[in-house]
């Protein structure tokens, strides 16, 4: 039999590497992970944490101005980005610390250095040692990626975001996903000037038609300059800032551009095709449902995997690949009904089947509802929040919930728990309401608005 340096060598210290690492070592595995940046990933360092930490921050603006208008005298200086930006690396270091930590206290050894695969078992480290594993976990996660375009190189992308000097006048954000819609609302909130252009329709494509129009009339109303059906051709560095020409013509300086077009696996010169693990055409690791590649001992899982990329379903993915391989109990990884939240200003929270999707596949009932909250309404506030459920109409159940609205991360995960039961629109009805509530119009929606 064959002898190995260790039972699992994990390659990516983010937070699906890491989960893996962990439980598989709690199990008695012998275990070791390589990390050539910082540990925590994109999560935590270049994703998730710093910007909710900044979406807080670019809220209380909007929360002062609503607190004169019930009874309070407040006085606001300026923003010090400075003093944020301080504290915020501080938080950072602190939570790496603690990934290093767990790993340490659970017997996992760490590589502070690059490590590609040499061979099915067989992992080369930058720092030319070779270590062997009987599996090999592929968990480098991915990073974001500019357009091929004249000029490119002049603009920063989300991962440059938290280490500005200081905060630009303008920034001109292109791209209309949840990261560029999420940066103009922070940055528009901390007193940028934000114009924003996006090639499509609409922003947020993929999610509810109706949910994403509400947040993009918000973000207008809040003060992103928005165009929709408009794309950058070219920029250049010019009088002190970036000159930018777009396809509606105009030309402009701004001091920073935001590319947010998009993002890549890291699968980039980690040897894995070279042994037969199957890449897809944006450079994805194709894997079964186990997380298993061409290869029987290479695994691979979240973002480098290019399915559903959010930091919790990395971590589901991690612990489902330790049941399948070191506890015996196969187990495919679940991306059914994911709830989803969008910290744009104002929040997206979704679960399950947007109206769009559900109507192409069965016939359904729509319950929805749009109104100025009670805390707004009462500041003399123009914002509107929507609450949705889409039904139905041969079992009853629902297939949807779209929230727009403050707090949304924070209800849909509570819906997120009934959708994933099986709850239908009568056990809803069922729910007592909690009043006075924003979310209490989740069980009180009689009628529905439209059937398809």
């Amino acid at each position: 039999m064959m002898s190995f340096d260790y039972d699992l060598f994990v390659i990516g210290g983010g937070s699906g590497g890491v989960r893996a690492a962990r439980v598989a070592a709690q199990t008695g595995a012998k275990v070791a992970l390589a990390e050539e940046d910082r540990y925590g990933g994109t999560c935590v360092i270049r994703g998730c944490v710093p910007k909710k930490l900044m979406v807080y921050a670019s809220e209380f603006p909007g929360a002062i101005k609503q607190a004169a208008e019930y009874g309070w005298t407040v006085h606001a200086g300026g923003f010090d980005w400075g003093a944020f930006r301080s504290k915020l690396h501080a938080e950072l270091d602190r939570l790496e610390g603690v990934y290093r930590k767990i790993l340490g206290s659970n017997g996992v050894e760490t590589y502070d250095a690059r490590a590609t695969v040499k061979d099915a078992h067989t992992v080369r480290l930058s720092t030319g040692e070779e270590k062997t594993a009987k599996h090999i976990l592929v968990a480098t996660g991915g990073r974001p990626v500019k357009p091929d375009m004249p000029g490119a190189e002049h603009g920063i992308t989300s991962n440059d975001i938290f280490h500005l000097e200081e905060l630009p006048k303008s920034v001109l954000i292109i791209g209309g996903g949840y990261i560029a819609c999420e940066f103009a609302g922070i940055l528009n909130g901390m007193g940028v000037q934000v114009t924003q252009y996006y090639r499509g329709a609409q922003v947020l494509r993929g999610f509810d038609d109706e949910a994403r129009g509400l947040v993009a009339d918000e973000m207008i109303r809040g003060g992103v300059d928005l165009h929709l059906g408009t794309n950058i051709l070219e920029l250049e560095p010019r009088d002190g800032g970036i000159w930018t020409k777009a396809t509606n013509g105009s030309e402009k300086i701004f001091d920073k551009v935001l590319f947010a077009t998009g993002r890549a696996p890291n699968t980039e010169g980690l040897g894995l095709e070279e042994l037969g693990v199957e890449l897809g055409r944006g450079g994805e690791v194709k894997v079964d449902e186990y997380s298993q590649t061409a290869v029987p001992s290479i695994y691979a899982i979240g973002d480098v995997t290019d399915r559903v990329n959010l930091t919790p379903v990395a971590i589901r993915e991690g612990m489902a690949f330790v049941e399948t391989v070191f506890k015996g109990n196969p187990t495919p990884v679940d991306h059914e009904l994911i709830p989803t939240a969008i910290f744009t200003q104002p929040e997206m929270g979704t679960v399950g089947l947007s109206e769009e999707e559900a109507r192409e596949k069965e016939e359904i009932e729509v319950y929805a509802t749009s109104f100025k909250p009670m805390r707004e309404s009462f500041a003399g506030q123009e914002e509107r929040v929507l609450m949705k459920l889409i039904v139905s109409r041969a079992n009853r159940k629902v297939l949807g919930c779209h929230i727009v609205a403050p707090g949304a991360g924070e209800l849909i995960q509570m819906v997120g728990i009934a959708v994933k039961m099986g709850a239908t629109k009568e056990d809803f009805d069922r729910t007592v309401a909690v009043h006075p509530t924003m979310s209490e119009e989740l069980v009180t929606m009689k009628e529905p608005v439209r059937r398809a």
